[in-house]
């Protein structure tokens, strides 16, 4: 063997070497996502042709599911009527109470840290324990919201017992997750180059022109990952619903999850709960894809130092 073979031998054993141990180290991941994501992944899709009553084998009956889903099953039709008016009230609230309070924890101020953290704290609690909270201070006769209303001469409406503020209390719920949120904007506010702030000050710009013209369209790159995440999050809204309400009164609070979770774990229709989750998927599919589309007309990203 010549010299020349045996250098260039040495690299590629040495190359192959790396790649085994790189795909050693994430084997676990590997397998999980195999197991565990893509596998039922690829399962349900061919399941959803199916009518499958899970204590019995699956039986292949074709577009059936899509069918009796799009042009049969109103509840259906009411979930996602539902789950769409849920996103578009508390996704948008939900920035904007995030990006208020990312702007004051923000400020220098002592024990700036501490107010951090009871911000984010209730973010990361269990969801069963807050929907069990929030419950007590909905509660039509006893509530600690209705008892505060009542001390100012409001009567407060029922709130879980009315399809018309069911929703509403929902939202407004939703807002104690923003924690999370917060984190994330007020890590885009800290990389804003302070720079920009002393030019607009110099230029004699108040702190709304410094608002409108630095902060908002710095902060838009943050805000539009805020954005995307929080319709997919508020698109799968499942808990406080299922502990608080189980999709009432007269279904006013029946999500997509939810019924999907009914259809699958109490209706035992495995292959028709398939099916909902493939149409519920091409949903935020293209809801995504919408969002990514109209992004390049309002997301500012800024070019690195020395860029063209």
């Amino acid at each position: 063997m010549s010299t020349a073979a045996a250098t260039t031998g040495r690299p590629r054993r040495r190359n192959w070497r790396s790649a085994l141990e790189g795909y050693a180290c994430i084997s676990p991941w590997l397998f999980g996502f195999f197991t565990l994501t893509l596998g039922p992944f690829l399962a349900s899709f061919y399941m959803s042709f199916t009518e499958w009553p899970l204590l019995a084998s699956p039986r292949w009956i074709g577009l059936y599911n899509y069918q009796r889903l799009l042009f049969i099953d109103k509840k259906f039709g009411i979930s996602m009527f539902n789950t769409t008016y849920y996103t578009v009230f508390s996704v948008p609230l939900g920035l904007v109470l995030a990006f208020f309070l990312a702007i004051l924890l923000n400020q220098k101020v002592h024990g700036m840290p501490l107010f951090r953290t009871l911000f984010y704290v209730p973010s990361v609690t269990s969801g069963v324990a807050t929907a069990i909270l929030w419950a007590a201070l909905f509660d039509a006769r006893f509530g600690l919201i209705n008892s505060a209303l009542a001390a100012i001469g409001i009567k407060g409406p029922i709130w879980f017992g009315s399809r018309i503020w069911s929703k509403p209390a929902l939202i407004f719920m939703s807002l104690w997750y923003v924690g999370g949120e917060v984190v994330i904007f007020l890590a885009g506010l800290q990389g804003i180059a302070q720079h920009l702030y002393e030019a607009a000050e110099v230029d004699g710009a108040g702190s709304w022109a410094r608002l409108r013209h630095i902060t908002v369209p710095m902060m838009t790159p943050t805000i539009f990952f805020n954005l995307v995440m929080g319709i997919l999050g508020s698109f799968q809204v499942f808990t406080n619903a299922f502990v608080m309400t189980n999709g009432g009164p007269a279904d006013s609070t029946l999500f997509v999850m939810l019924y999907l979770y009914r259809n699958a774990f109490s209706y035992f229709q495995m292959g028709y709960a398939s099916a909902m989750a493939w149409i519920f998927f091409l949903v935020l599919l293209v809801f995504t894809g919408v969002q990514l589309a109209t992004s390049r007309r309002w997301v500012y990203y800024e070019e690195p130092a020395g860029g063209a």
